[in-house]
């Protein structure tokens, strides 16, 4: 790692106390982009392109690197996952912020090789009784994860976790001087110190592939639906996967725009390469702030007291981490909503929005737009269209769906795909709920998850509830806490009423009748003609067959939080050692408190603050939580 070369800092270094003995040596060193170096003793710990660690032995069918058998993930996901259009929402108030900054942080901490290794299709029966959309391809795409170097012939096989496991920032920088140069205002010649200490962010948002000349030169980035037609449009940003959704986009903006924000404050006594870092230091304690005092806490999510940086503690991501404990895709709401004042858009402009499916909202004093999932997918034009502000007030306005088993079909159907040509009405194709007939191919989200699991060796749940000191259960009721794990007398597993809500409930536990409209907006525990243990027996038939992913969607919540017990205590592991393994932690950064002393410049906001710092919207103070929860 090397120097930070700041004359002010060194001076003040003189002066002001370390916070900390054990943070002292870490004052004047700058982070390195690919997170080598962190641990001076163990230098390749949390370091990009290391293999992700394991809680638990590799559960593979041949001891080496072959999947296990199982049911057909899309026969389950049929049965599990699918909501037949009925949202529930978070019990306890979680907004979309939720959702939105848990994937935020996943592309700052993990990312697997996304090389295409061997292929698996998942199967795909159009004759399946419960099955409701059309498939012409036949079968599910699907690709291993390559093996990492080393592995998978004569010993198991392992996979790479191919970015800084340190929660850095490296999603905003990237992880490579080569992708920083790029994205750093300047010259583009693979040195980021001779450049601008400002991100390239043309009118205040992401730049493009092509906003350097040649798009073919940008740095490598994730196309996502109809952005494979036009890659020079999609945006660039350190991590390839910013061009997802719209939200995501967003934050991603949200945040290269404070840095260029923290540039401004800084006198010009500095250099550029200081003041790129001065800014790089409080965006990556900013996000750390936010996620340890926001984040985890409002999802209910308690550590123990921090007591330091612990040079034993190893902060690289866990392989059951990044492949199932991590992954809350039923929190993903199917729409996002933003709202503001009437005339903030033009009626040229509502005119566009609706030919692109989005529904229009308008009360006369407020216009609020509907987006469906599947058009905020790899759509980066409508972040600029909507604006950052309604677009992150939109976020915050609205609950989340609940952390449960059931995934929306805008991820568990038709994921990154888009409505085939002449569809008779697009508006109506994602919203309120998706319809089938405006599709022509599957992919399932729910379905890779759990064929993913199985792709990285991952324990049964048993076996993952015992790696991380849970009991293991013995029966379908423990897992999800019901009270009979028989489906109904005379159906069977393949009867589609097996999948019927008869009731639902809003948060203070008060009946809402079946297909009225609070149905689909208050509902926070939907009861089903089978309970979800019946299913799961009737699929599994052993309760220590059940993949890992699988059972951990499907237990019951601990009270206060949006988890069940596996998935609670996976993320409790996984952050302490994220904080106690970091030698930067914001909380025993001495650098931090100089910034703020010689500067003015604080890390100690909020995300509410940075969305009016760099956005201009004023929202309510916790934007995690729903006003009036």
């Amino acid at each position: 790692m090397r120097k930070l070369v700041l004359a002010a800092l060194v001076v003040g270094l003189m002066t002001v106390p370390a916070a900390s003995t054990n943070a002292s040596p870490i004052s004047l060193v700058v982070r390195s982009l690919d997170g080598s170096g962190n641990n001076l003793a163990h230098p390749t710990w949390g370091a990009a392109n290391t293999q992700y660690i394991r809680v638990a032995p590799p559960n593979y069918a041949d001891g080496i690197g072959a999947m296990v058998a199982g049911p057909p993930t899309r026969y389950l996901s049929n049965r599990i996952f699918n909501d037949v259009g009925q949202n529930l929402f978070s019990e306890n108030g979680v907004t979309q912020m939720g959702w939105l900054w848990g994937q935020f942080i996943d592309h700052d901490i993990g990312l697997r090789d996304e090389t295409p290794a061997e292929r698996v299709p998942i199967a795909f029966d159009a004759h399946d009784p419960l099955e409701t959309f059309r498939d012409d391809f036949g079968t599910i795409d699907f690709a291993r994860t390559p093996a990492a170097p080393g592995t998978g012939v004569t010993t198991r096989r392992q996979q790479l976790n191919t970015i800084s496991s340190y929660i850095d920032a490296s999603q905003v920088y990237g992880t490579t001087n080569a992708r920083l140069d790029w994205l750093r205002a300047g010259s583009a010649d693979g040195d980021p110190t001779n450049n601008s200490a400002m991100l390239l962010l043309p009118g205040g948002y992401l730049p493009r592939e092509d906003a350097r000349g040649n798009a073919a030169a940008a740095p490598p980035m994730d196309l996502f639906a109809g952005q494979v037609a036009n890659p020079a449009r999609a945006v660039e940003a350190g991590d390839v996967r910013a061009n997802e959704n719209i939200g995501l986009t967003g934050m991603q903006t949200l945040l290269a725009r404070e840095h260029n924000r923290i540039v401004s404050l800084l006198p010009n006594v500095l250099s550029q390469e200081d003041k790129f870092q001065v800014a790089r230091r409080v965006v990556g304690a900013e996000i750390q702030y936010i996620t340890y005092n926001e984040f985890l806490p409002n999802l209910g999510v308690k550590l123990p007291a921090y007591k330091g940086y612990d040079p034993g503690v190893n902060a690289s991501i866990g392989n059951e981490f990044a492949s199932f404990g991590f992954r809350a895709h039923s929190m993903v709401h199917g729409e996002i909503e933003p709202s503001a004042p009437a005339g903030t858009w033009t009626a040229a402009q509502l005119a566009a929005f609706q030919k692109q499916g989005i529904q229009i909202e308008n009360d006369g004093a407020t216009v609020t737009l509907v987006i469906p999932l599947v058009d905020a997918f790899g759509n980066p034009d409508l972040v600029e269209q909507v604006g950052l502000g309604p677009l992150l007030e939109g976020l915050a306005a609205e609950r989340e769906y609940r952390n449960d088993e059931q995934i929306d079909n805008s991820l568990r159907s038709v994921l990154f795909q888009v409505p085939k040509p002449g569809a008779l009405d697009p508006t109506v194709c994602g919203s309120p709920v998706i319809d089938p007939s405006c599709f022509v191919g599957v992919s399932d989200l729910g379905a890779i998850d759990v064929q993913r699991d199985r792709d990285h060796g991952m324990p049964s749940y048993n076996d993952a509830r015992a790696a991380f000191g849970l009991p293991r259960v013995t029966s379908f009721t423990a897992i999800t806490g019901e009270s009979t794990a028989a489906l109904p007398a005379g159906m069977t597993i393949n009867n589609p009423h097996i999948l019927d809500f008869v009731q639902l409930r809003d948060d203070h536990g008060n009946v809402i009748p079946l297909g009225s409209p609070d149905a689909q907006e208050d509902a926070v525990v939907g009861v089903r003609r089978s309970t979800l243990a019946s299913r799961l027996k009737a699929i599994y038939g052993n309760v220590n067959a059940v993949d890992a992913f699988v059972g951990m969607v499907s237990e019951a919540h601990v009270a206060g939080t949006e988890f069940g017990p596996l998935q609670l205590a996976m993320w409790r592991q996984q952050f302490a050692a994220l904080r106690d393994g970091d030698r930067f932690f914001y909380a025993i950064d001495p650098a931090l408190p100089l910034i703020r002393s010689l500067f003015g410049i604080d890390y100690r906001h909020t995300l509410a603050d940075l969305i009016r710092l760099d956005a201009g919207t004023t929202l309510q103070p916790d934007v995690f939580k729903v006003v009036g929860d």
